[in-house]
């Protein structure tokens, strides 16, 4: 196995913005010398700046010796000429995000850099092959994906191109490793784990706004309260900006030949048309101006509570929700799949099914139907529907049981697979075909998703949680209900649900 760089060698940054700065105060404080390159004078004072605020901020905390890190800070030197770099045993480049300028720079340095110095870039959606492609020894190139703001993300993406050697792809893991971070190994392939893994994310939110299942608030308030996720699609999208977030979506939905999966959003495109591009111009999904009034999610209220509750068969996904609705649960309904009869309601879990095809295929009207959660033991909050055919006295009762047990209970239009289902499902949906797909293991999959974007779980792991025949046939009814190929089931699990196997 390739050992990680020793602290003696000097590693060389390119691009004295935000990602460079960050990427300099990670490798300074790993003990390096590093070489922060711009042809920016003011550019490179001003990163000096924010490491040094950036590193008395932990001394402040006791996070970090203050020796140390004042020793961190004057291994930071600042350089205007490239040649400099030549002593360099590892050169990260994080300048900007177009081809031909990261060609040109390793074209550059190939020239100036020892046969040994390791080239590795920070793109986030470039191919690493066709970076590497001119360059005369394209197998020293590698991706070294940190995650904004490097020097608190844990997650590093080490993503290999065609050409890149197995020794320096390993060097570059274990350097990250031993730098505090962690590593995933990747293959390049358009959005590497992260950026494609994520795009259900903000996908299907969008397709629920876009089909009136319920305001941007609403739906932020489940993926919260619900799904366990720290911010919800619509507040995510504008802390990114729907110029940065949207063009990574059309980057990737190009680099797939139009593949249907990632299809960007009229919606957004709207947005970025009209200038709403989230939190830096003010005004996105939400409008930040000092008077605004804050959104806030509709939730239902003055139900009535229910006379008579039986509990469906015990199922270990929502057994805490079941808790927490009946008191007594000696009476159980043998109703496939049902979680509680409440007076005339019959209340079930999305399966990817509007309530309103349940209640036809099930010959019962009064169906309701609750969305998809982490934990319902704790969940704060729960989305519902109802079928077409139920009446509000069945509904109420569904809402006031509800309600009694402490959810706040967020109506949703009656649209397939909800809210936080139908995007978990998909989550694990994309993450089983990079993995079908030899992009990464499910391991270091899991791992990106977790550290790069703080999901409460991998989508894999979660995925078995739910339980993977679960989660294909909400797929396959997905791709029933709308008839796109969007939301064609993985092979793998396909494979998996035949096997009785597990992703892990």
């Amino acid at each position: 196995m390739a050992q990680a760089l020793h602290t003696s060698d000097i590693v060389g940054v390119i691009g004295a913005g935000a990602m460079g700065a960050g990427i300099a105060q990670v490798a300074a404080l790993a003990g390096h010398t590093v070489l922060l390159y711009d042809l920016d004078a003011h550019a490179l004072d001003k990163a000096r700046t924010s490491i040094a605020a950036n590193v008395q901020r932990l001394i402040d905390k006791k996070k970090l010796d203050a020796t140390a890190g004042h020793s961190a800070i004057e291994r930071v030197r600042s350089i205007t000429n490239l040649t400099d770099m030549r002593t360099a045993t590892l050169v990260v480049e994080a300048v900007a995000e177009r081809l031909d300028v990261k060609r040109a720079l390793f074209g550059e340095l190939e020239s100036i850099v020892t046969s040994e110095c390791i080239l590795a870039t920070n793109t986030s959606s470039i191919s690493i092959t066709a970076i590497a492609a001119p360059l005369k020894h394209p197998s020293r190139v590698v991706g070294m994906h940190f995650f904004n703001p490097a020097p608190l993300m844990a997650l590093v993406e080490v993503v290999r191109g065609l050409a890149t050697s197995d020794a320096v792809a390993q060097t570059v893991y274990t350097t990250s490793a031993a730098w505090g971070k962690k590593p995933v190994h990747a293959k390049s392939t358009p959005g590497f784990i992260v950026n494609r893994v994520a795009r259900p994310f903000y996908a299907e939110g969008l397709r629920v706004l876009n089909e009136q299942g319920a305001d941007p608030a609403s739906i932020d308030t489940v993926m919260r309260d619900s799904g366990g996720f720290k911010m919800g699609p619509f507040q995510l999208m504008d802390l990114i900006g729907h110029d940065v977030n949207f063009a990574v979506t059309q980057s990737v939905f190009n680099a797939y030949f139009n593949d249907p999966r990632f299809t960007p959003s009229l919606i957004q495109q709207e947005l970025v048309n009209a200038g709403f591009l989230g939190r830096k111009t003010g005004r996105g999904f939400y409008d930040y101006a000092d008077d605004a009034v804050k959104p806030v999610a509709r939730i239902e209220t003055n139900m009535r509570a229910p006379s008579n509750i039986v509990l469906g068969e015990s199922c270990p996904l929502y057994e805490g929700l079941q808790s927490r609705i009946a008191e007594t649960k000696e009476r159980r309904d043998d109703l496939p799949g049902l979680i509680a009869r409440i007076d005339d309601a019959c209340l079930f879990l999305t399966d990817g099914r509007t309530a309103t095809a349940r209640a036809h295929a099930l010959g019962i009207d009064n169906v309701v139907l609750i969305d998809l959660a982490l934990d319902y033991a704790n969940a704060q909050s729960i989305a519902v529907t109802r079928a077409r055919q139920c009446n509000d006295d069945a509904y109420a009762a569904a809402v006031g049981a509800l309600t009694r047990a402490g959810y706040a209970v967020v109506p949703m239009k009656d649209i397939a697979g909800m809210a936080v289902m139908r995007t978990v499902a998909m989550l694990v949906n994309e993450a089983a075909d990079a993995v079908n797909q030899g992009v990464c293991t499910s391991t270091d999959l899991d791992l990106a998703m977790e550290k790069g974007v703080n999901y409460p779980l991998g989508p894999l792991a979660w995925g078995e949680r739910i339980g993977i025949a679960r989660i294909h046939d909400v797929l396959l009814h997905l791709a029933a209900h709308y008839g796109e190929d969007r939301y064609r089931a993985s092979p793998l699990i396909a494979a998996l649900r035949q096997s009785g196997q597990a992703f892990h």
